[in-house]
């Protein structure tokens, strides 16, 4: 068989990570593909590594915008896929609008399916954008023979807008890169660390609306002035409107930069030393797919003070200390009890390294294309 891929519209952030990681793991022969072909832009393939089953198929119209990309999708996708001969298309952004059957599918962004954190964007031109991808989304998940979801808690949340689909579904979790593997570390009582040598609270994540760092700010700015030696690194691209908010809080809570560092945007090939640097990891985050950034503080090694929204707990479970992202206190709260127990951050530590094995590229590209090679089998036995 020939499988062939839509990276179209896979230019950035966690969709090129995926895709590239999947590629790099992946045994096509193994599962019935003696071939891979993945048409996208330069920059994309430029990512993904050369295998002997792999063509990587350029299209200069896809180094351009998103209006050319969508047309080219739409209608000349389809004929080169049949043209090269492929018996089934993947389509990892979640979004196709041709006819080519058999189609498998990807749901990698909750965002666009979940009103109330739509709701905090206003009617805004992102806003729009988000709810034309809920339908075009929702149209290719109900036109697809199957559709691969991150977690149960995205599966769930998805299903409730487009109601039951007539495809295969599965739960397809990402993996996770070994450079980001360390062994916790011991853990030490607060009186070891002092202003000029702080306990490192890290958050990872874009400054976005729904990420909730100014809430984390607030919490870590009110724990220094009560004397606890700690300062927070906020590291991540950001949303305008998302970093004003944050901006505002810095100078009511923290105008001397003593508790909270914005670091701006960070290379993802130098994060695992990021996370190394760190004492503890925080995330409060309101809306996840699945949570990357969790599993990279898991696989780090990390106790993790972490948000109860969506699909953390699936993913965290009882290995980390969980509050409510939209209230200081409770954040506030979460974080003094973990710095004020050595034993309970080894605990938890340890729990989430352990439970982190379970996460890797190689389980991602085994039941991804075991589950490809299902909708395919599938679909030809229904055509007879």
């Amino acid at each position: 068989m020939i499988l062939g891929i839509d990276a179209a519209n896979i230019r950035t952030g966690g969709g090129v990570t995926h895709l590239s990681e999947l590629l790099r793991a992946a045994d096509p022969p193994a599962h019935g593909f003696r071939k891979v072909i993945v048409w996208s832009g330069r920059s994309t393939l430029a990512q993904i590594e050369d295998r002997p089953w792999l063509v990587k198929a350029h299209v200069p119209v896809l180094d351009k915008g998103l209006a050319q990309r969508s047309l080219w999708q739409r209608f000349e996708l389809s004929g080169r896929v049949r043209a090269a001969g492929c018996d089934l298309l993947f389509v990892p952004g979640g979004t196709y609008a041709g006819d080519f059957q058999p189609m498998v599918t990807m749901s990698q962004n909750l965002l666009p399916f979940d009103w109330g954190e739509l709701r905090r964007y206003g009617w805004s031109r992102l806003t729009l954008k988000w709810l034309l991808l809920r339908w075009t989304q929702g149209r290719t998940f109900r036109h697809a023979n199957g559709v691969i979801f991150l977690t149960e808690y995205a599966r769930e949340a998805v299903l409730k807008i487009t109601g039951p689909l007539p495809c295969k579904t599965a739960i397809v979790p990402h993996g996770i890169r070994d450079r980001f593997s360390q062994t916790p570390k011991e853990q030490h009582s607060l009186d070891r660390y002092s202003n000029e040598h702080p306990f490192h609270i890290l958050y990872v994540s874009i400054v976005d609306m729904y990420k909730h760092q100014w809430n984390v700010a607030e919490a870590v700015a009110s724990l220094r002035r009560r004397g606890l030696p700690v300062m927070l690194d906020l590291i991540g691209p950001s949303y305008p409107p998302a970093l004003n908010r944050l901006n505002r809080t810095l100078a009511r809570h923290d105008p001397a930069g003593e508790a909270v560092r914005y670091l701006g945007a960070v290379p993802h090939d130098e994060m695992h030393v990021r996370y190394a640097q760190a004492d503890l990891a925080v995330f409060a985050s309101s809306c996840e797919t699945f949570g990357q950034i969790v599993t990279e503080a898991m696989s780090a090694g990390l106790p993790i003070a972490c948000s109860d929204r969506s699909a953390m707990p699936e993913l965290l479970r009882d290995a980390g200390v969980y509050f409510d992202p939209e209230t200081p206190a409770a954040i506030e709260k979460s974080l003094k009890r973990l710095l004020d127990s050595p034993v309970l951050r080894a605990e938890k530590a340890r729990a989430a390294f352990e439970l982190v094995q379970q996460y890797s590229w190689q389980r991602c590209a085994h039941e991804t294309l075991s589950f490809l090679r299902e909708c395919r089998h599938d679909s030809a036995k229904d055509s007879q």
